[in-house]
């Protein structure tokens, strides 16, 4: 009995991931032909700048944006000791859980998107997925400046010297070079466990190993603030 092969149903090819390709590959910026894991550092460095950038605006924005009527007393009081309200006023740690909430909204989006366009493609880490780049590098320039880093916080419960502090450190392009640069040193370079993180399953794999190199990264930037290398001193700071 001979079968005929032209009856057996085809397989349908899989359906494209066009969400995930689009969020993985940050809206295209992953099909660079060269270097796009720099271009998705570069992503991860604009994100960190664009956070602190919504608190520090110029007047042009703010009245378009504005988030924080005592913005321009923190400023004034902080940087140039200009007398004002009360400025201790926790609202103004805003900035901070959003740039905690970015970084979270990274990480999910990531794993899912990342796991998506791998089972897509059929390899395991795709070259043009570069959003674990930018989930590595935000990490990289967010850590070395949370609270516990500074000891003071709880002292004198001052959120908005630390929020200027915070929001300064991520407009500094000293402070973002040079985390742009050890964590593409790290990404790079792989050391342990980084290698052995790339063996996770999915997009589990292709995010925590970024995460690693974030963590390495951000201990040498703190070491550079601790030393007052790339700070901007305010206050008690």
């Amino acid at each position: 009995m001979t079968t005929n092969l032209s009856a057996a149903p085809a397989l349908a090819p899989p359906k494209k991931p066009r969400l995930a390709l689009a969020l993985a590959t940050v809206f295209g910026l992953g099909y660079t032909r060269k270097a796009p894991g720099t271009f998705g550092s570069l992503a991860g460095v604009l994100t960190a700048f664009l956070s602190a950038i919504f608190f520090l605006h110029p007047k042009s924005v703010r009245d378009l944006f504005s988030l924080h009527p005592l913005a321009d007393t923190v400023l004034r009081e902080s940087l140039f000791g200009a007398p004002g309200t009360n400025i201790h006023n926790t609202s103004l740690a805003f900035p901070l859980f959003l740039s905690g909430i970015l970084f979270l909204l990274l990480s999910i989006l990531g794993v899912w998107s990342a796991s998506r366009v791998a089972s897509y493609e059929r390899i395991e880490d795709p070259q043009q997925v570069i959003i674990d780049e930018v989930g590595g590098q935000h990490l990289t320039l967010l850590l070395p400046l949370v609270p516990i880093a500074l000891p003071h916080l709880t002292a004198h419960l001052d959120f908005s010297a630390y929020t200027i502090f915070f929001a300064l450190s991520l407009a500094n392009w000293k402070y973002l070079l040079l985390g742009f640069i050890l964590f593409r040193v790290f990404d790079i370079w792989k050391p342990w466990p980084i290698r052995r993180l790339e063996k996770l399953r999915g997009g589990w794999g292709i995010m925590a190993d970024d995460w690693m190199a974030g963590l390495y990264a951000a201990i040498l930037l703190r070491v550079a603030l601790h030393f007052g290398l790339l700070t901007v001193h305010i206050g008690w700071v």
